[in-house]
C-alpha cells in the first residue's frame, strides 16, 4: 500500500515532465498527437531569435543579480552572526525577512511603485533591465543573508578569536578566515539567488518595461496561446542544464578534510 502511495506521487510529480521531453521530440505540431521522432523543435529554437535574446537578457539580469545580493547578502548576514544586539536588530531583521514571506505579486506591486515615484522625483530608474535587476537583487539578499548567518552560527568563532589573539587585523582575519569559511554558504547563496531571477515572471512583469522582455515573460504570454513543441523543446534544454548543474555540484561538493569529491 505504502509502496503504491510513493509510487502514484512520483508518477504525479514527473509524468508530466516527462511527457514534456517526449514532446520536444515529436514531429508534429500538435502536442497531444505523436507522428515521429526529430529533432526539428530544437533547430525551430535555435532559430528563433527573440527567445535567444531573451535567454541572453534573463542570464545577464540573474548573474548581476546573484553577484549583488550575494555581496549585500553577506555583509548583511555578518552583521546578524557577529555584531550581536545592535539597536534597530529586530527590524532589520524583519526586513530583510521580507521577501521570504511576502507574495511576489506584492512585492512586485511595491516595488514597482517604488520605481515610479523614484522616476518622478528623481528621473531614476527608467523602467527597464536596470530595474529587473534592482528588483532580483532586492529579493535574493534575503537569501543569501540568511544562508550566510546559518553558517556562521553552526561554524563558532573559535579560529577568528585564535586569528585575532595571534595578531591578525580584523580584514586578514575576514579574508583569510571567515570568507573561506563562507564560501559554501556563498555559492549557495550565489545559486539559489541565481535561480530565482531565472525563474521568476510575477515580479519582473511588474517592474520590467519595453525592450526588458525576460525569457519567462517570454515563455508566460506565449503559453497564453497554448503549449508549442518548441516551448517544450526550450523547457528541456532548461531541465538538461539544471540536471548538469546539480550532478556537478554534487560531483565536486566538499567533504571531510577539505577536498572536493571526484
Amino acid at each position: 500500500m505504502r509502496t503504491g502511495a510513493l509510487l502514484f506521487g512520483y508518477a504525479f510529480l514527473y509524468a508530466p515532465i516527462a511527457l514534456l521531453v517526449l514532446g520536444s521530440f515529436n514531429d508534429s505540431r500538435l502536442t497531444t498527437a505523436w507522428s515521429g521522432f526529430s529533432l526539428r523543435w530544437y533547430r525551430a529554437l535555435l532559430a528563433d531569435e527573440a527567445l535567444r535574446e531573451a535567454a541572453w537578457l534573463s542570464l545577464r539580469i540573474a548573474a548581476i543579480s546573484a553577484t549583488g545580493a550575494t555581496i549585500l547578502g553577506t555583509m548583511a548576514g555578518l552583521a546578524l552572526a557577529r555584531l550581536g544586539r545592535f539597536p534597530g536588530r529586530t527590524g532589520f531583521t524583519a526586513l530583510l525577512a521580507a521577501p521570504l514571506v511576502l507574495p511576489d505579486l506584492l512585492l512586485g506591486l511595491a516595488l514597482l511603485l517604488l520605481f515610479v515615484l523614484l522616476e518622478r522625483t528623481l528621473g531614476w530608474p527608467g523602467r527597464g533591465a536596470g530595474t529587473v535587476m534592482l528588483a532580483q537583487i532586492t529579493i535574493g539578499i534575503a537569501y543569501v543573508a540568511f544562508t550566510v548567518r546559518a553558517r556562521l552560527a553552526g561554524g563558532g568563532t573559535l579560529l577568528e578569536q585564535a586569528a585575532a589573539d595571534l595578531g591578525a587585523p580584523p580584514l586578514t582575519v575576514l579574508r583569510r578566515i571567515t570568507l573561506p569559511l563562507l564560501a559554501p554558504a556563498l555559492a549557495a547563496g550565489w545559486g539559489l539567488a541565481f535561480v530565482l531571477s531565472l525563474d521568476d515572471v510575477v515580479v519582473a512583469s511588474f517592474v520590467s518595461g519595453p525592450g526588458a522582455t525576460t525569457l519567462p515573460m517570454l515563455m508566460f504570454s506565449t503559453l497564453r496561446l497554448g503549449p508549442t513543441p518548441v516551448l517544450n523543446a526550450l523547457a528541456t534544454v532548461l531541465l538538461a542544464l539544471t540536471l548538469l548543474m546539480g550532478w556537478a555540484a554534487w560531483r565536486w561538493r566538499p567533504v571531510a578534510g577539505g577536498k572536493a569529491r571526484h
